[in-house]
């Protein structure tokens, strides 16, 4: 079993490079079902989220070729499978977005209910609404425990044909709103998704497949319309060779971690191939703080610093959905209120069992309190290093942050949450400064 260990204290100077992002290529890499023709995903990140969605794709019979770092070529015209199997299905959660792709393609879908970092209850009750809206049948699956107590193991669908509809979701659901997109793109008809998610993400899925021949509208908004097609074939016709190349958009969560990880260590750090608009409430946090946070729109750069001799200042954090300040980035932010002088409050309204990470920062000094709905975090001179786990992956890229911060050394065990969704990290960081290592045990 492999342990990150840090020696805290380092300053972070330099540059850092943002990979694709995960929340993006987990969709994008399910919608390829979706494609009559060859395609080429290209700045794919190097995590295991991504190989999984890989080995999913290839145990229905999807061709894929590795051309080089980060790009693949993935055919799917010969895809005739609609089972996602459990031994994958189960290690990650976005492997539902193979469900909405597969009822596109094949009119069946039938996957195991998703795995990944627990964060609280997560239903696909308004992926199912969507689903059922454009005319699925849907039969959950009962599966037995040892104890021989029933729960539900697996979803199936089936749909004679798709056809457009009315669909508004109940809350505000990115998975759901992914899902309602990837089953509405083929169907007969102009559906109308309401109440829809606004993530980055979400727009990159439309525009990954309007690029590919479909007509959806209104991604980024709260109502998305999307006018069926029979295929997608880009602006490839019949029996045609041409094969289109779209590339993922940069990871917004990876790079607000780096943002706070040079900031936590009272670094100067540029971080290159990022749209600093994604980053807008982040950065604001942060500067409330009194981080200095500057972008640099023309060039894709987000330049991070501490003035010498200022000290961070507490602030209050509220997690909503984009373009507020994303709960994916709660973990870390919490590291730097942990280093802020007085009281902060953090108000959790997305994932209520998003604070797993805390027993971890307090072994490592931070002085953090959970409430019914949040935290209250009193600033501490200083973190010192201890032995800690990463929970889940936002908690293991807060603990990496508080161990290069701290004193000390930090060893950080359950790594493969990190790996889920942070590309080399461990190099990336070591570029700018940071004294990592991966250590096998």
């Amino acid at each position: 079993m492999d342990k990150l260990v840090i020696q805290g204290g380092n300053r972070l100077t330099g540059d850092i490079y943002v990979s694709g992002a995960k929340n993006s290529v987990v969709a994008i890499l399910p919608a390829t079902l979706l494609l009559d023709v060859p395609c080429i995903i290209e700045n794919v990140p190097d995590i295991s989220d991504v190989k999984i969605c890989l080995s999913i794709l290839e145990s229905l019979g999807a061709q894929i070729d590795h051309l080089g770092e980060g790009t693949y070529k993935i055919s799917c015209e010969y895809v005739r499978d609609y089972e996602v199997p459990e031994k994958y299905a189960q290690k990650m959660r976005a492997s539902y977005y193979f469900l909405g792709a597969l009822l596109g393609r094949c009119g069946r879908a039938k996957a195991a209910m998703p795995g990944g970092c627990y964060l609280g209850e997560r239903p696909i009750d308004q992926h199912l609404l969507a689903f059922e809206a454009l005319g699925a049948d849907t039969t959950l699956i009962e599966y037995k425990n040892d104890d021989g107590v029933g729960y539900v193991g697996a979803v199936e669908l089936h749909a004679k044909e798709l056809n457009a509809n009315h669909i508004t979701l109940n809350v505000v659901s990115v998975g759901a709103t992914m899902n309602a997109i990837l089953s509405a793109v083929k169907a007969h008809g102009t559906t109308v998704i309401e109440n829809c998610a606004r993530e980055p993400h979400i727009v990159d899925l439309a525009n990954f497949l309007n690029y590919m021949g479909a007509h959806i509208s209104g991604a980024g908004t709260h109502k998305i319309t999307i006018e069926g097609v029979s295929e997608l074939r880009g602006n490839a016709a019949e029996g045609s060779v041409e094969i289109r190349s779209y590339s993922v958009v940069p990871d917004q969560i990876e790079a607000g971690t780096f943002m706070i990880a040079a900031a936590a260590t009272r670094g100067d750090v540029y971080i290159h191939g990022v749209i600093p608009h994604h980053l807008r409430d982040i950065a604001d946090r942060m500067a409330e703080c009194g981080v200095e946070v500057e972008a640099i729109e023309n060039e894709d750069i987000v330049h991070v610093y501490v003035k010498e001799g200022a000290a961070f200042q507490a602030t209050n954090v509220v997690t909503e959905p984009y373009p507020g300040f994303p709960t994916d980035m709660q973990p870390q932010m919490a590291v730097l209120l942990a280093l802020s002088e007085g009281q902060s409050n953090i108000t959790e309204s997305v994932w209520e069992d998003r604070f797993k990470y805390v027993e971890e920062l307090r072994l490592m000094g931070a002085n953090i309190d959970l409430t019914r709905d949040g935290a209250i975090i009193w600033g501490v001179n200083g973190l010192h290093g201890a032995k800690v786990k990463a929970c889940d992956l936002r908690a293991g890229a807060a603990v990496v942050i508080a161990g290069l911060a701290a004193t000390g050394t930090t060893e950080i065990t359950d790594i493969h949450h990190i790996e889920r969704g942070y590309s080399h990290i461990v190099e990336k960081l070591r570029g700018i400064g940071a004294d990592i290592q991966r250590v096998s045990e």
